[in-house]
């Protein structure tokens, strides 16, 4: 949940009120937020460097609220005002809307950028008034979304920029590092992007963003018609169109690997800050042309609309209110609402992008009514919890291979393909399972399908151990399925492995028929538990059998293949029994 720092003086006379620390924590409550912390720049900068730290810093105090990590729109002064005016019944929701866009503030990509951020979206805001409490707003809001929606600029990077020092139409390149070169934001000289990413990587808040871009051939560039740069992103902007207090006209950029989450930042942007537009409320579009000629219009600020129905809204939150009534709940959210009969017609604004389902209406009417006045009823059905038949069988089976000499393992549910099938002397393409579609290391390539594999390889970690060693295990694998939901099925299985001297068939052999025993299992082919020789190339020759329950196959038992224990670095002979144990629930 990310926190902001409003100054309390200047909050307060932003909303034309002043509020004890009580009734603002109230108010924050009421509105859906928390009065986390009431302090100083000073007590915070002591926390965090020291007493010598403090020295001269402003002592003015700061209200540190906790925001909900979805409103982005409340994560700087303005919107947080705005906000809590719009709740109070104090202001009607603000009408944003967007202007005709000029030729001469085009953002053109170029095929390049595909290799690296293949995404753009800008926007201008005209006649801004900016004040020193405006500016750092501005910039921290920046900031703050950086950390949050943007995931530290992975996926997103705002740059914003002096309309009035650079000329359309701007052009989104990807250059080779070697061929980048200017003046990075409060620099001295003009320095290659190499020269650049070898400066910021001891740079306190720099640092943390040279790994998104440093090991590709080509680094983001945005220039203007003459050349000028105007950011590197995401790591600089140029400081030749760096905003300051003067700044009347703002181009925002934003480079992506996401588009929509890029449309979301712009509009929040522009729509908390076009408050101080020569028009207020009113963005000026931009085209954004991509590679093969086509162009897209940004912001696009767009007003939804959503249905809800009334019945439904009283129904899941627990209270009796008229439809009209729900629609003022919501207006002051900042969602103007009206009730067309048994319905609530919703206009949801650009700076709502967290709703995005009926659900997140119903939390706005919640909130707006207060959580506190929802009357407290009994629950209308009574139920006792119990462990679910699997589950319980499972502990029982963990408590009687304990007590048959096996200590238990938990390894990895993820694994490699070759550990469950070159191995294991299988084929991948024959092996039902589930793979990872962009699997970060080699080590978790699939979900396992066997237990067998991670037993192994634990035994394979612990060969200094005193001999022999008798590991089982109780989890879950996962085979594919195309008659399932979801493509794949879980598989509770219950695994054990004996390694020593000998091979120790009949240890593994003992530990199934003590679990059948106390299953209430007979030895019989057709009513109990029985052992069908098979061949299975993960078990030695002649050394493995199916394990069958009323004539169904559950799972296998053997001498495990001298093979496979190459394969898994071993050279203790080994036996295995693996069977699926939901059959016996």
């Amino acid at each position: 949940m990310p926190t902001i720092s409003v100054k309390r003086d200047a909050l307060f006379a932003a909303l034309g009120k002043s509020y004890t620390d009580e009734e603002f924590q109230k108010l924050c409550f009421e509105f859906g937020l928390e009065l986390d912390e009431v302090t100083t720049e000073k007590q915070m900068l002591i926390k965090e460097q020291g007493d010598q730290a403090g020295t001269g810093v402003s002592e003015e105090i700061l209200y540190r609220i906790d925001i909900p990590a979805n409103r982005y729109d409340l994560l700087c002064l303005e919107g947080l005002v705005n906000g809590i005016l719009v709740f109070q019944g104090k202001r009607e929701p603000p009408v944003y809307k967007t202007t005709k866009y000029e030729d001469c503030n085009s953002l053109h990509l170029t095929p390049a950028t595909a290799q690296i951020r293949p995404y753009a979206v800008a926007a201008v805001l005209k006649g801004v008034s900016f004040t020193k409490e405006s500016y750092d707003s501005f910039i921290d809001l920046q900031d703050k979304l950086h950390q949050n929606i943007c995931r530290k600029r992975t996926l997103v990077a705002i740059g914003t920029h002096d309309l009035d020092t650079i000329q359309g139409p701007f052009v989104y390149d990807a250059l080779p590092p070697n061929e980048l070169k200017f003046k990075a934001l409060n620099q001295i000289k003009e320095l290659t992007a190499s020269e650049l990413m070898e400066l910021y990587s001891s740079h306190a808040q720099l640092k943390q963003y040279l790994n998104i871009i440093k090991d590709s051939p080509v680094y983001p560039v945005i220039k203007d018609k003459n050349g000028v740069v105007l950011s590197m992103p995401p790591i600089i902007n140029g400081d030749h169109s760096k905003i300051t207090l003067n700044t009347k006209n703002v181009f925002i950029e934003c480079t992506a690997t996401d588009l929509t989450k890029a449309i979301i930042v712009l509009d929040t942007i522009v729509c908390m800050f076009s408050e101080y537009c020569a028009n207020k409320y009113e963005v000026q579009q931009c085209k954004v042309f991509a590679p093969d000629g086509t162009y897209e219009l940004y912001p696009q600020m767009q007003y939804r609309e959503e249905l809800v129905n009334v019945d439904k809204a009283n129904g899941y939150i627990g209270i009796s209110e008229s439809g009209s009534q729900l629609a003022t709940f919501l207006s002051r959210m900042c969602l103007s609402a009206t009730c067309d009969r048994d319905a609530l017609r919703v206009r949801v604004p650009p700076t709502r992008h967290d709703v995005i389902h009926a659900c997140d209406l119903y939390e706005d009417i919640a909130i707006a009514y207060g959580y506190n006045r929802i009357p407290r009823v009994a629950a209308r059905g009574a139920a006792a919890g119990a462990q679910c038949a699997l589950s319980k069988l499972s502990e029982q089976l963990r408590h009687e291979c304990a007590r048959a000499g096996y200590t238990e393992a938990l390894t990895f549910t993820l694994c490699s393909r070759d550990d469950i099938a070159s191995k294991l002397g299988l084929k991948i393409e024959d092996v039902p399972a589930v793979h990872i579609s962009n699997p970060k290391t080699l080590e978790f390539q699939v979900v396992r399908t066997v237990l067998l594999p991670g037993l192994l390889k634990t035994l394979a970690a612990n060969k200094k151990m005193p001999l022999p060693l008798k590991l089982f295990e109780i989890s879950d694998v996962v085979i594919k399925d195309e008659t399932a939901e979801t493509g794949a099925r879980n598989e509770r299985r219950v695994c054990a492995v004996y390694c020593g001297r000998a091979a120790g068939f009949q240890y593994v052999h003992g530990l199934l028929d003590r679990v059948c025993a106390m299953l209430r299992l007979p030895w019989h082919q057709e009513l109990g538990y029985y052992l069908r020789q098979c061949e299975d190339p993960a078990y030695f020759p002649g050394r493995c059998a199916e394990v069958t329950l009323q004539g169904r196959v559950i799972g296998k038992i053997g001498v495990i293949h001298p093979n496979v224990l190459t394969a898994f670095e071993l050279t203790n002979p080994c036996s295995a029994v693996e069977i699926n144990i939901e059959p016996f629930v």
